[in-house]
């Protein structure tokens, strides 16, 4: 074993970084030793794989939560060969179906599976996989159209099955009789009048007498479905959802049950395509899409950056309507489930392929440094540090290729515009590899003979020359 200062046990500090490898691709990750120090870490790995000791190897930041004692886990490199033995070891360890009981749909991975597997009926109505579930009369809908859940029922037994090794028809029986439960339920409660009626009843006296019932989030999440059953828009939900967050009572216990279920029932509008779409705007790009999310998961962050510099307010203008008002809960604290789901979505989609700006490649690197200065500001509270410099970087990649940087120049600009223009480039990617790449391209372009033509040959004087080239050599 690698003699690295410390182990896990003797850690002094709250971070540290861990060191794993692989002899062969089939073997199992062994601990090299713990430290405190990152670049130590990161050099022991690379220095495993050169030497040619290991097949693989992979470094981890280990955060400890005060509260609970338990470390946060999150991968900061990982080289070599894929590990071989993780499908392997899936299709073993599940031999039962995801969802064993009626319970099980009504969890956050229940409804977002849900909301997956019927998502053009749920758009079709413009209703939430929270909606369907504690809506007797959209069950009985969805129940009568028959092809829809049996499609569902299938979308999910036959990946189930190849994983497992079971019988598809007799995961799709289990699928289909959980269904069944879970309408009936819905429907039961209708029968025996368990759901309040918020249009007679206030809604803080229903959260009071819901609060110590067995079933509370279920039958308050009733309440507020059918509260937002004649709304058209999503955009009117969200205003219902936060007028009853306003009337939420201050006892504690009933207002935390109020705040959790309307949580839920915002994470899922905003998580779905048309909740996002009426609430931001339909006619967004990528880049204009993920910088609205940004504005809402870390308000404060970004209206300190704005008024040091006005380009990020530019880039990441203020919300309005009820992406305002939701805001506003999100910043006071009210929201920390949704403000972290918001988050990871922007960094899910800096991780993606689309591009911010299609059409636009100085807009995009404008709209991505803003995201950066935004989402760093707002690293600890809402995403760890290391996970946004990762999506960055990713994202960064992207911007070196030689489909991006070819759109980026364009045509029509001299040497010297796009010798400044790539330093611009160089100065907005992340990672040292991308840095090297985008220097590249800059090199490049300095040594080209156009660029000595252009600067010798130019109709500029002499002086300008010079003083534009002195300014490119003090960027650089």
């Amino acid at each position: 074993m690698i003699d690295i200062r410390g182990t896990r046990g003797r850690m002094a500090g709250q971070v540290h970084y861990e060191v794993f490898a692989r002899r062969t691709p089939q073997a199992p990750w062994t601990l090299q030793g713990a430290t405190e120090d990152r670049a130590h870490a990161l050099q022991t790995a690379e220095e495993l794989m050169a030497e040619g000791r290991v097949a693989a190897v992979r470094v981890t930041k280990e955060t400890l939560d005060p509260e609970t004692m338990e470390f946060a886990s999150v991968t900061l490199m990982s080289k070599g060969a894929p590990d071989t033995r993780r499908r392997r070891a899936a299709a073993e360890a599940r031999t039962e179906p995801a969802c064993t009981g009626v319970a099980d749909l009504y969890q956050a991975h229940g409804r977002e599976t849900i909301a997956r597997l019927l998502d053009d009926w749920l758009r079709r109505y413009k209703v939430t996989a929270f909606e369907l579930m504690h809506r007797p009369d959209l069950a009985e809908r969805l129940e009568a159209t028959g092809m829809e859940m049996r499609h569902a029922v299938q979308k999910i037994s036959v990946p189930e099955s190849q994983a497992t090794g079971r019988p598809v028809h007799e995961i799709m029986r289990e699928y289909e009789r959980l269904g069944a439960q879970a309408i009936e339920r819905v429907i039961q409660a209708r029968r025996q009048a368990q759901f309040p009626s918020l249009a007679t009843e206030p809604f803080p006296a229903a959260a009071r007498r819901l609060a110590s019932h067995p079933d509370r989030a279920f039958l308050l999440g009733g309440a507020l479905a059918a509260d937002l059953a004649p709304l058209e828009t999503w955009g009117a939900k969200v205003d219902r959802l936060l007028d009853r967050m306003d009337e939420a009572p201050e006892e504690p216990q009933p207002r935390a049950l109020c705040f959790m279920v309307v949580e839920q029932m915002l994470c899922e509008i905003l998580g779905s395509r048309g909740g996002l779409a009426d609430l931001l705007g339909a006619d967004l790009d990528l880049g204009a899409s993920l910088a609205a999310l940004t504005r809402l998961a870390a308000g404060p962050e970004v209206e300190l950056l704005a008024r040091r510099d006005p380009s990020v307010s530019r880039m990441i203008p203020p919300l309005e309507g009820p992406a305002a008002r939701l805001a506003q809960r999100v910043a006071a604290g009210d929201l920390k489930i949704l403000a972290g789901s918001v988050a990871r979505r922007v960094v899910r989609e800096l991780n993606g392929p689309r591009r911010l700006r299609p059409g636009d490649a100085d807009g995009e690197i404008d709209i991505l440094r803003a995201l950066a200065m935004a989402l760093t500001a707002a690293a600890g509270r809402l995403l760890s540090l290391d996970e946004v410099q990762t999506a960055f970087v990713e994202r960064s990649r992207a911007l070196v290729a030689p489909d991006f940087v070819t759109a980026y120049l364009g045509q029509g600009r001299g040497g010297l515009a796009e010798a400044e223009a790539l330093l611009r480039l160089c100065e907005n990617v992340a990672g040292a590899a991308n840095k090297r790449a985008a220097s590249r391209w800059l090199a490049a372009n300095v040594a080209a003979l156009r660029f000595e033509t252009e600067l010798r040959g130019g109709a500029a004087a002499p002086t300008a020359k010079l003083a534009a080239l002195a300014g490119l050599q003090r960027a650089a």
